[in-house]
């Protein structure tokens, strides 16, 4: 069972090759299986260069995809309106993605920590800085 919910920007630094972020998912990896929101696969393949289709989807395969239902797009929906209300923004994608971890009780794993921190509920990874940058 998952533990660690990733966000897209991970995913796309680790297709980069970015070290520190390769060795924190491989990390994450021994500890528990990661996994991605529907809507983290569907930005990877909208960013995917032609030369990048083998490793992403050699990499997507190893993680768990949970997908949007009624509940998760409901709370996104909550969350959005909510974030409008208290004058911040939150996108869409983050939404789904952040409702995706509380739904499934997953810990969210993001370089964005900024956008989710007022979102109730979330379980937030904590980063070093050097992986952040």
């Amino acid at each position: 069972m998952a533990t660690y919910l990733l966000d897209t920007g991970l995913v796309l630094r680790h297709l980069r090759g970015q070290r520190r972020t390769v060795q924190l998912l491989r990390g994450l990896g021994k500890e528990s299986r990661l996994a991605i929101a529907s809507v983290t696969r569907l930005e990877v393949h909208a960013g995917m260069q032609p030369e990048e289709g083998y490793a992403t989807q050699k990499l997507l395969a190893r993680l768990a995809t949970f997908n949007l239902d009624r509940e998760i797009a409901d709370r996104a929906g909550d969350m959005i309106a909510n974030s409008k209300r208290a004058g911040q923004v939150l996108s869409v994608p983050d939404a789904i993605i952040a409702a995706t971890a509380i739904g499934h009780q997953l810990t969210l794993v993001t370089l964005n920590q900024g956008d989710f921190r007022h979102i109730s509920g979330l379980s937030l990874y904590q980063l070093d800085e050097e992986t952040q940058v």
